[in-house]
């Protein structure tokens, strides 16, 4: 007798195939001959056209008249918008600081936009002590490493009026790390654009090292900072260092789900 699981497991194997050709065409970002779509969804153009048939029917692919390419349709269009809607960033990040935290031993901090600079939403502490008072709602200063990720993505003109008023010394007085003005960040800004995360050594809080990534929306706009967190004397420095990997594989993750496209940005 079939096991009950299996059977709640058994899909339709029509709809799996023909789904291959709904995934090679939201991959393409853009509208596809039928050879070039049967050859990305490895089957045949006799075998995929009654597919396309079908999901033009359901709006899920329209087809231009004049040149036959085929794109996503509206149906398709409005389950993307759909699907958007109901993602949340902070709750796939959190449940996903989680599984972080338990892969690597290191805290991890999820950071947004707040009103006085990046502030911290969410803490997954680990066992290793942190000598430094990080908690919800701790705001960090541009120059640490969830700083400087924010620094790098955010709108360039936003980051250097935030820094400017942040210099003045009565302004976010709580504020964790050092200030530095807009010049003197550059070179800093430079290099997390081109590992596409922060590290901070030891600096600009001793004995405390992180790195930081981004996660981005489906308009590749950035949403929140991931940072991971954890003693000096402990911490793999390595910019491509297992830890650093697992933490740009976790953000990378993130911003699909998001409806981020990496290889259009």
């Amino acid at each position: 007798m079939e096991h009950e699981d299996e059977k709640e497991r058994r899909g339709i194997q029509s709809i799996e195939v023909g789904g291959q050709l709904l995934t090679a065409l939201a991959k393409s970002g853009g509208a596809m001959s039928l050879k070039q779509l049967a050859q990305e969804a490895q089957m045949t153009a006799a075998k995929a056209h009654p597919y396309l048939v079908s999901f033009g029917k359901l709006g899920l692919v329209s087809q231009d008249p004049v040149s036959g390419r085929y794109a996503l349709g509206r149906l398709a269009l409005h389950m993307g918008l759909a699907c958007l809607r109901q993602l949340n960033p902070v709750r796939l990040a959190t449940a996903a600081a989680v599984e972080l935290e338990q892969r690597i031993h290191h805290t991890v901090a999820l950071a947004v936009w707040g009103n006085a600079g990046p502030t911290v939403i969410h803490l997954e502490e680990s066992s290793h002590p942190i000598h430094m008072n990080l908690r919800t709602g701790t705001v960090m200063s541009l120059t640490t490493a969830t700083g400087l990720v924010f620094g790098a993505y955010m709108p360039a003109r936003m980051i250097e009026r935030f820094v400017e008023e942040s210099m003045h010394p009565d302004a976010f007085p709580h504020i964790i790390g050092e200030r530095r003005n807009w010049q003197e960040m550059q070179p800093a800004l430079a290099e997390v654009r081109e590992h596409g995360m922060a590290r901070a050594i030891g600096q600009p809080i001793a004995g405390v090292s992180a790195f930081s990534v981004p996660v981005f929306d489906h308009n590749g706009h950035i949403v929140l900072v991931i940072t991971i967190v954890g003693p000096t004397g402990g911490f793999d420095p390595d910019w491509d260092c297992t830890n650093a990997r697992a933490l740009k594989e976790t953000a990378a993750a993130i911003s699909a789900d998001l409806g981020f496209n990496a290889s259009a940005h």
